[in-house]
């Protein structure tokens, strides 16, 4: 048994019990890691868990762990003991965007991306197109956490500690490019405006893969799955919405059987890329 390579260990995180408006993030999680088992030996465990349990794996797959605003010190806790012991996190804990908040959607609106205007200070608000209504939501915030609407008129009022506002775009539609690593993977749409998560296939076109690749370079992940939000406006530009690199769900159940097994096996590549960037230990309990 002492020659025998043993298989890569996989710590796969989620919070099966968190409940989000229109998706059923345990059954993605439930799919996913019986998908990784084929190929690694998964464990199952919830995101205040992982700190303490993730030395004896290979790799930490972070999925549907829920907004990490419920938990943000020990979120940081983990993300600082990762690094400090050289243990390897799909997706890469050296993510520029949601994983640090909404700081990026400032940085890329001032840098000339095609971002949704964004300000974080009265100062700024001439910089804003004029709009009906305006959208303020903490930089810190998740799933419309904090979100509200406000006028133009009481922009001046607002206190602008950690806080970012947006004017309310009139949009045609969502959609949503998914990504393993920096290859494209597949793109999803909601139709209707006012109904986020009924999505549908969408068969993007080079310009719209263009569009959210720009994000993804941007950002330089090595080892993950990120998800680029986008807008398309009336006059049939795209802008981004979000940049999700941290647990983005991934709505697979939609998806037609082949895209969703090449997804898998993109992911499972990844991960397996992932697991060996790091030496592995010994096997405990395993025969000499």
């Amino acid at each position: 048994m002492s020659g025998e390579r043993r298989r890569p260990r996989v710590l796969y995180v989620s919070d099966l019990g968190y409940e989000a408006k229109g998706r059923r993030y345990c059954d993605e999680d439930i799919f996913l890691s019986g998908a990784l088992g084929a190929e690694f030996d998964v464990a199952i465990c919830p995101p205040l868990a992982a700190e303490h349990l993730m030395d004896a794996f290979d790799v930490v797959v972070v999925r549907n762990s829920g907004p990490v605003l419920h938990y943000l010190a020990e979120y940081e806790a983990f993300r600082e003991a990762a690094r400090a012991r050289g243990i390897r996190v799909f997706t890469d804990v050296t993510g520029r965007a949601d994983q640090m908040g909404k700081q990026y959607l400032l940085d890329l609106f001032r840098a000339g991306y095609p971002v949704i205007p964004t300000i974080d200070s009265a100062e700024d608000i001439a910089r804003l197109p004029d709009a009906p209504d305006y959208i303020a939501k903490p930089k810190l915030g998740a799933d419309s956490i904090g979100l509200t609407v406000v006028h133009r008129d009481d922009l001046a009022g607002l206190h602008y500690d950690d806080l970012l506002v947006q004017p309310r775009i009139d949009f045609q539609y969502e959609v949503s490019f998914y990504y393993v690593d920096d290859v494209p993977q597949y793109a999803l749409y909601a139709p209707d405006p006012a109904k986020r998560w009924e999505l549908q296939q969408y068969q993007a076109s080079d310009d719209d893969w263009a569009f959210a690749q720009q994000f993804i370079e941007w950002n330089t992940i090595e080892h993950g799955i990120q998800r680029v939000d986008a807008c398309r406006t009336r006059g049939g530009d795209l802008l981004l919405v979000e940049l999700e690199d941290l647990n983005p769900y991934l709505s697979l159940d939609l998806l037609d059987e082949p895209t969703r097994t090449s997804f898998v096996d993109a992911m499972k590549q990844s991960v397996r890329a992932a697991a060996g960037d790091r030496q592995p230990g010994p096997l405990r309990g395993a025969a000499d």
